[in-house]
C-alpha cells in the first residue's frame, strides 16, 4: 500500500488575517479528515476559517505540542502508513518553525513518508524581509532568557555577531515591553533595531531605526506579537 502524505500547513498570524490562502490549498484541506494540531482549538478555528464548509464533526485530531511525549509520535502517523493524508497545523505560523513539529516530521522522513509544505505566513520571514537588514545571513535566536541578568548578557553577545549576520529573536507578548527596555539600555546606540509586530494583521506594525532614533518611540508593544532583529554598525 502506497504511504499516504504529511501536510505541513501554515496558519494565520492572528485574527482577522489580511493572509489569503490559495484554491488549490483549500481544495487539499478539505479532503482531509485526519490533523494534527499544536492545540485543537486554534486548530478548528483555523479550519472553520480557511474552509468554512467543511463539517468539523468528521475531524480525528491529535494534539502535538511541548507537553507531548516523543514515543507517541509514531502513533500520530498511523494514518499515513494506511494510506490516508495527514495535515499539521500550528497555533500560528508555518509549524515546525519556532514551533513544535520539527521530530515529528524527521521520523515521517525515516519511516519513509511523503512531506509536502504549502506557503503561508511565517512571521519570521515576513520581519526579515520588511527590515532591510542582512538577509543574506541571518540567525534565528528564539526565546530570550527570562531573568534580567541573563537576558541583558545575551543581548551583548548578539550584538557583538550581528555586524555581518542579521541576529532575530522573539518574546513572549506580556514581556515586550520589558525586552525593549533592555534592548534600549545595552544595546550601542548605533545598532538597528528593527521591530515587527502585529504582521499581517489589520495593526500591522514595522520600524527599523537605530536604537539612539527609538529611545524617543512612545508606542507600547505590551501583548502585541512581534520579532525583533537587530543589526550593528
Amino acid at each position: 500500500m502506497e504511504f499516504g502524505t504529511l501536510f505541513l500547513i501554515p496558519n494565520y498570524l492572528g485574527n482577522n488575517s489580511y493572509y489569503k490562502y490559495e484554491e488549490n490549498i483549500k481544495k487539499i484541506i478539505y479532503k482531509l479528515n485526519y490533523f494534527i494540531f499544536e492545540n485543537e482549538k486554534p486548530g478548528r478555528a483555523f479550519i472553520k476559517n480557511t474552509c468554512p464548509k467543511k463539517n468539523q464533526s468528521e475531524l480525528i485530531i491529535q494534539t502535538l505540542n511541548k507537553f507531548t511525549e516523543k514515543e507517541s509520535f509514531i502513533n500520530f502517523l498511523e494514518p499515513c502508513f494506511q494510506g490516508k493524508n495527514i495535515g499539521l497545523i500550528s497555533d500560528a505560523g508555518c509549524p515546525a518553525i519556532a514551533d513544535p513539529g520539527a521530530s515529528l516530521i524527521s521520523l515521517a522522513h525515516e519511516s519513509n513518508i511523503t512531506v509536502k509544505p504549502f506557503v503561508g505566513p511565517s512571521s519570521i520571514l515576513l520581519a526579515l524581509m520588511a527590515s532591510g537588514l542582512n538577509g543574506q545571513n541571518f540567525k534565528f535566536n528564539g526565546y530570550l532568557p527570562i531573568e534580567k541578568n541573563e537576558r541583558r548578557e545575551k543581548i551583548k553577545n548578539l550584538e557583538k555577531n550581528s555586524y555581518l549576520t542579521t541576529q532575530i529573536f522573539m518574546e513572549t507578548p506580556y514581556r515586550n515591553n520589558n525586552l525593549m527596555n533592555d534592548l534600549l539600555k545595552v544595546l550601542k546606540l548605533s545598532t538597528k533595531l528593527c521591530v515587527a509586530t502585529d504582521l499581517n494583521l489589520e495593526n500591522e506594525l514595522i520600524r527599523t531605526k537605530t536604537i539612539e532614533k527609538w529611545k524617543d518611540d512612545k508606542v507600547k508593544y505590551h501583548k502585541r506579537p512581534s520579532i525583533f532583529l537587530i543589526q550593528s554598525e
